[in-house]
This record gives structure tokens, C-alpha cells and sequence, in this order.
């Protein structure tokens, strides 16, 4: 499992500028790679981002040629694009996955808000905009504060401080010794609330928003790229959701840095939650309040819509403990769909994947770094597709067109049980979303999602 690369061999070594040909899904340019350019017979040398570039056949790419290396390269659609060209969107590059077509405030007003005041209208408005954010907009006391009761849950022995959980009258603090905190309004009760055809993108690397998150509901038609979100009420459970999606439609969350966050980072809510891609992100674990008393963040990602369709694509998670995603739990009419691509898992002291019953994931090109537990294998009747060997790559031809890439663990990271459903295949699988993206070779997803996620990047 951990010793055949299968789809992401490299043959040119990076030491040495020698012109060996390339296989298959190998690297073959991009900013400071040293190997060779040539492909095998049969390929080109195809560009995915500027520190990328991959030999492909010609199937796996349209022919629009590219002049960002000396060899003739051909542009596909299987990466999001961080070029410096701005898109009709306002954002940079296009999404892929769920979120392709997006297109957020292409075509309306641009506006740059300078005060707290500006931005809350320019994002809850009906008018179809891009807008700028050059600054951080600082909301943690805007709303005021809250007097009330929270209860310790957990209590750490280790010289690590748990979070509190607030008492919100949702019955998790029953039985426990209340007491008295304040807390800020913005995160716990309030965040900004984004309407249909909007772009948000950020200015450089310190632009956003902080100690509030946002919240989508009903609304179709947005991007949310290259922001800072970070410190809702991160000492307490219920202290506030980064990115908040309910009945939400064509959604791109991409290139944002979040961190220190009371509850979720990105929560589905019950409604459908479809067209949602989350690519390049930077999600920042290291907390000074942990529920897992170790200093990292548990609660990461909550998918819980009813018909969720949701493409998660070269993120960085970092030093996180559980729910990563978090997916499914209910019964009955019920169903979610997520491709879980050449995610970065890194320093997550607990369990990533987290499926249960009703979803249905195809979890591929990920590369584990000291995870304990990648995979819980939910007894609680999660469907997944969790490529892990040759044969399991192999078999995905059949059902999507070509082969999928392996899921990749470290050897400070725990096992994966055997989970792979073939009728994920003929399900997610058969989506266009799902089947016309190519992942990279895990071996590079370390150093692609390092170089590429987060804010600066792209803007």
C-alpha cells in the first residue's frame, strides 16, 4: 500500500537536470522544479498551477496551449488556477469540481468597504457585486457582550486549557456545574450574512474578517476567496461557525486562512448545500482551548445537508483532532455526495474522515502526515471508496472513465481498514464533477497544497 506510487511515480530525479521521459501523473515543470520536462511517448506536459505541471495522455485535457514553461503544454481542468489573471468573477482563476460555473458578482458593482457599517450592506444586499476587502474588519465587540453560564465538559490534566461549553439550552451542560462567563455577541449569536451573486475576495495577505464568521442561507452564486477568518470566542464550545451553508447552491470557498474558532470551520446545515467546492484553503488546528486537551482543534468540519454535494480539493489541515469532515447521521430520504481529493492532512492528534450513515464519499490523492486515526470506519452505515492499493485504483476505470489516485499515510499514521464500496463508484463516480478531475500524484500533494493554500497566494 505504502510502497507502490501506481498513478504519481516520478522518474526524473530532482536532483539532476537529466532527460529521462516522464511517466504518467508525473511532475514534469513548475517554479523551482529541477527534473525533467519530457513526458513518455503518448503524453504532454500538461499545466496545472505554476509550481505544477503533469504528464497526461490526451485524454485527460483540453488542448488550449500555454506559454508559462518551455516545453508546449496543454491547459487542463483539473486543479483550480492561480495565475495572476483576475476572472469576469473578480476572483482569480476558475472553480472546478461541484463549484464549476460558479461566477459570484461577475458583471456587478466592485466595491471596496472601508467601514464595518459598508461591508455588513454590501454583503446582505440584492445588488450583484464584487467586493474588496483590504483590510481586517474587526467585529468582536460590535454586537456587544452576553452574561451567562458555561460548564466544563472536559477537564484537562496535562497543563492544556479545555474549552468551555456555552449553556444555550441545548441540554450539554445538564448535570454539570454552570458557571459564569461573558462571551461576545458576534460568532456566538450573530455573523454577516452574504447574499446571492457576490464575490469576496481579499487583498494581499491581511485582508477579512475577525470574530465573526458568515453565513449563506437560500443563496446561490458565491465566492469567498483569499480572507482571513479567525478568533470566534475560541475559549468556548457554541462560540461561533466560520463559514455557515444552509440550502446554499454554487459556492467556492478558496485560498482563505481559518483559525481559532469556537465550533465549526465550515458547517452544512440541514438544507441541501449542492455546487459547493472548498479548494486551497489553510485550516489552522492550533488553539490555546482544546476540547481534546492537546492544543489542537476538534471541531473542523460539519456536513450535515440533506442532499450535500461537496468537492473538498487540495486543503491544508493542520493539527486538528476530529471531524474532518464530520459527514451524514441521519436516516431516511437522505443522501450526501463528497470527493475528498489531494487533501493535505497534517498533525491531526484524533480522526479525520468521520462517515456516517446516508453519506457517500470517494476520498482520493490524500496524503496523511501523522494522523492517529485517518478513517473511523463508522459502524453507523458511511459508504466510502478509500483508494488504498493498486487493484482499488485500478478498479475506478471501469466506473469513471480513468483510474482514481492513491489515499497516502506516513508511517507515523495510524490504518485504514478496507473501504472501498464500488457502488460509491457508479454514484459519486458517475458525476462529471467527480470523473472529469484528474488528481495529482499524492507524492506532491505535500508540497503543491504547502506552496499554494492559504492567503497571498492568489491576490
Amino acid at each position: 500500500m505504502k510502497s507502490t506510487l501506481f498513478s504519481s511515480i516520478v522518474v526524473a530525479s530532482l536532483g539532476a537536470k537529466l532527460a529521462l521521459a516522464v511517466a504518467e501523473y508525473g511532475q514534469c515543470g513548475g517554479i523551482n522544479y529541477t527534473g525533467s520536462t519530457t513526458c513518455d511517448s503518448g503524453l504532454t506536459c500538461v499545466y496545472q498551477n505554476d509550481y505544477y505541471y503533469q504528464c497526461l495522455s490526451s485524454g485527460t485535457a483540453v488542448t488550449t496551449t500555454t506559454t508559462k514553461a518551455t516545453t508546449t503544454t496543454t491547459k487542463a481542468t483539473t486543479t483550480t488556477t492561480t495565475s495572476t489573471s483576475t476572472s469576469s468573477s473578480g476572483a482569480k482563476g476558475t472553480p472546478v469540481g461541484f463549484a464549476a460555473g460558479t461566477t459570484g458578482g461577475a458583471g456587478g458593482v466592485t466595491v471596496t468597504p472601508t467601514t464595518t457599517a459598508e461591508l455588513l450592506g454590501y454583503l446582505s444586499d440584492s445588488t450583484k457585486r464584487i467586493i474588496v476587502l483590504t483590510k481586517i474588519f474587526d467585529f468582536t465587540s460590535y454586537y456587544g457582550t452576553t452574561a451567562g453560564k458555561a460548564c466544563k465538559l472536559w477537564t484537562c490534566t496535562n497543563g492544556y486549557t479545555p474549552q468551555m461549553t456555552i449553556d444555550n439550552s441545548v441540554g450539554q451542560c445538564d448535570g454539570y456545574t454552570l458557571y459564569d462567563v461573558t462571551y461576545y455577541n458576534s460568532g456566538a449569536s450573530n455573523a454577516l450574512v452574504v447574499n446571492s451573486n457576490k464575490t469576496i475576495i481579499g487583498k494581499g495577505s491581511s485582508a477579512g474578517i475577525k470574530g465573526i464568521g458568515l453565513t449563506l442561507v437560500n443563496v446561490s452564486n458565491v465566492i469567498i476567496q483569499n480572507i482571513q477568518i479567525t478568533d470566534l470566542n475560541p475559549q468556548y464550545v457554541w462560540g461561533g461557525d466560520a463559514i455557515n451553508l444552509s440550502g446554499a447552491t454554487k459556492v467556492w470557498i478558496d485560498h482563505n486562512y481559518i483559525a481559532r474558532i469556537g465550533r465549526q470551520f465550515i458547517v452544512s446545515h440541514y438544507d441541501p448545500n449542492t455546487g459547493i467546492t472548498i479548494s486551497n484553503n489553510y485550516f489552522d488546528g492550533t488553539t490555546s482551548y482544546s476540547a481534546s486537551c492537546n492544543g489542537h482543534h476538534y471541531w473542523v468540519f460539519l456536513f450535515l445537508g440533506e442532499a450535500d454535494q461537496i468537492t473538498m480539493m487540495q486543503n491544508h489541515i493542520y493539527y486538528t483532532s476530529g471531524r474532518g469532515p464530520h459527514v451524514g447521521g441521519y436516516t431516511g430520504a437522505y443522501k450526501q455526495q463528497l470527493h475528498l481529493v489531494n487533501n493535505y492532512y497534517d498533525s491531526v492528534a484524533g480522526h479525520a474522515i468521520d462517515a456516517e450513515a446516508n453519506s457517500w464519499i470517494l476520498a482520493e490523492g490524500n496524503y496523511f502526515k501523522a494522523v492517529t486515526t485517518p478513517d473511523t470506519g463508522s459502524s453507523a452505515g458511511g459508504t466510502e471508496y478509500f483508494v488504498q492499493t493498486v487493484a482499488e485504483a485500478g478498479v475506478c476505470s471501469s466506473y469513471m472513465g480513468r483510474v482514481c489516485e492513491w489515499n497516502r499515510m506516513d508511517s507515523a499514521t495510524g490504518t485504514v481498514a478496507t473501504r472501498a464500496t464500488t457502488s460509491v463508484l457508479s454514484d459519486v463516480g458517475a458525476l462529471s464533477a467527480v470523473k472529469g478531475l484528474t488528481p495529482m500524484g499524492v507524492a506532491d500533494v505535500p508540497a503543491y497544497v504547502l506552496a499554494n493554500r492559504g492567503v497571498g497566494i492568489v491576490n
